[in-house]
């Protein structure tokens, strides 16, 4: 009997953590790469809600209490919606889990949502689809960079 040959992702899975005190954030997403596309309003149109990555919908876990965008996010684990817009994104933190894309989202299970600012770039592009958290102290920001736009999220870890 022969075995079948396990290929790659072509959007392999990737993980970011960070840490502040006795607090810690980890990431889950797939990282889609440019490979010469047209990316923001073509493959992901704008004013529709995407699942940021690819394959499953990306998931954020927390361990303790944060501010996000000045509002409290509990502990716990969430998936992670944008709808991505020229000038804007609304992020949505949403707490239905194990989501493949965004084709069965729920709007009712929103925790919460908010918009932020799209940076464009004329000399970086990202070719492929990254995360990553830049921190300083008790403040940090989470970053969704591909192609030649950047957003990022405001997060406040919250001290005891």
């Amino acid at each position: 009997m022969a075995q079948e040959a396990i290929t790659p992702r072509p959007s392999p899975t990737a993980i970011v953590t960070m840490k502040y005190d006795d607090t810690y954030v980890k990431l889950t997403y797939s990282q889609p790469h440019k490979r010469g596309r047209d990316i923001f309003g073509t493959l992901v149109p704008y004013g529709h809600v995407w699942r940021t990555g690819a394959n499953e919908a990306t998931e954020i876990t927390l361990t303790g209490n944060v501010l996000m965008n000045g509002d409290t996010l509990k502990a716990g684990t969430y998936s992670i919606f944008t709808i991505p817009q020229k000038e804007k994104w609304t992020i949505i933190i949403n707490d239905e889990l194990g989501q493949w894309g965004s084709y069965n989202y729920h709007q009712d299970s929103d925790v919460m949502r908010f918009d932020v600012p799209v940076e464009k770039t004329q000399s970086v592009v990202w070719e492929p689809f990254t995360m990553a958290f830049e921190q300083k102290n008790e403040e940090a920001a989470l970053l969704i960079m591909w192609d030649q736009t950047k957003v990022s999220i405001p997060i406040q870890f919250l001290t005891l």
